[in-house]
C-alpha cells in the first residue's frame, strides 16, 4: 500500500498511526515534497472522480485566483492539483482493493481487512 499525504497534516498522522497500530505495511509518499504526476492524478480521478480528490475547503483553494476557482473541469482540476499538491484531499491510500480518500478508521478497517 502507498499512503499519499503531507507529513505535518493531522489527518495523515492519524492514518499513519492507525496503519502502524494494525501492523500494516505501507510506503509514505509526501506529495508536498515529492509531488504527484498528472498520470497518477488521472488514474485516481478515474477511480473516485476529481470532485472527491480536490480539496475546496483548504487554504490553498481559497488563495487561488477567481479564474482558477471557476468553471472547474476534470482537466483544470488535475492541472491545479499538479501545480498545487496541497489541493489534494488527504490522505490518499492506494490499496489492493482500491483507493481511499480521507481517513475514517472504519473505512480503513473494512478496506484493508483488519479490525
Amino acid at each position: 500500500m502507498i499512503l499519499y499525504g503531507i507529513k505535518n497534516c493531522d489527518t495523515v498522522r492519524k492514518a499513519r498511526n492507525w496503519l502502524d497500530e494494525h501492523d500494516l505495511a505501507y510506503i509514505f509518499h509526501d506529495y508536498k515534497l515529492a509531488g504527484v504526476t498528472e498520470q497518477k492524478l488521472q488514474a485516481w480521478v478515474a477511480q473516485v472522480g476529481w470532485e472527491k480528490l480536490l480539496n475546496k475547503a483548504g487554504t490553498t483553494f481559497r488563495k487561488l485566483s477567481d479564474a482558477d476557482k471557476t468553471d472547474l473541469t476534470e482537466e483544470k482540476a488535475i492541472a491545479l492539483m499538479v501545480a498545487h499538491p496541497t489541493l489534494i484531499k488527504r490522505p490518499v491510500l492506494e490499496t489492493p482493493k482500491g483507493l481511499l480518500v480521507g481517513f475514517k478508521p472504519e473505512l480503513y478497517a473494512s478496506s484493508v481487512g483488519k479490525k
